[in-house]
C-alpha cells in the first residue's frame, strides 16, 4: 500500500484470518473512501488515512513536486520515499523494542513499557480548552 497517490487496498492475512485493508493518500481521497465505505460499496477491518500524498515520507516540509517533474520528469518525493525505504531495509536494528539503547532506557529509567512514568513522559497529553470567539 505504499506510494503517493489514490487509494491502495490489500489483503493480510493474520492468524488464518484475511484483514482487509485501505490507505487513503490525501484527505481528498480519504473522503472518498469514506464515502464508499458509507455507501456499503466497500468494507475494511483497517483504514489508515494520510494527511499528506505519501504520508510523513513525503509530507510537509518535503520538496514541491510539479516544478521537479516538470524540470526534471523525476518525482523527488518517489526517490526520496524510495531511498529511505532502503535506508531502513538496510539497518540491522529496525524496531525500536529490540534497540539495545531503548532496551536500557526502559530498564534503568522507565520501567516497563506503558508504566506509568513511560505513559507519562512519552505519550501526548491534550486538555480541553473553552471556545472563545475572536473578532478580526
Amino acid at each position: 500500500v505504499r506510494g503517493i497517490q489514490g487509494i491502495k487496498e490489500a489483503t493480510v492475512s493474520v492468524a488464518g484470518m484475511d484483514i482487509k485493508i485501505a490507505v487513503a493518500h490525501s484527505t481528498a481521497q480519504a473522503s472518498k473512501l469514506l464515502d464508499m465505505v458509507r455507501a456499503g460499496e466497500k468494507d475494511y477491518h483497517f483504514i489508515e488515512i494520510m494527511g499528506c500524498s505519501g504520508g510523513c515520507v513525503c509530507g510537509g516540509g518535503q520538496p514541491q513536486v510539479p516544478a521537479d517533474i516538470l524540470n526534471t520528469g523525476i518525482d523527488v518525493r518517489v526517490e526520496r520515499a524510495k531511498a529511505l525505504y532502503q535506508e531502513d531495509a538496510s539497518k540491522e536494528i529496525r524496531k525500536s523494542h529490540k534497540n539495545p539503547d531503548i532496551i536500557k532506557i526502559y530498564d534503568e529509567f522507565l520501567g516497563k513499557p506503558n508504566s506509568h512514568k513511560a505513559h507519562d513522559l512519552l505519550h501526548t497529553h491534550y486538555t480541553a480548552r473553552e471556545k472563545y470567539d475572536v473578532e478580526l
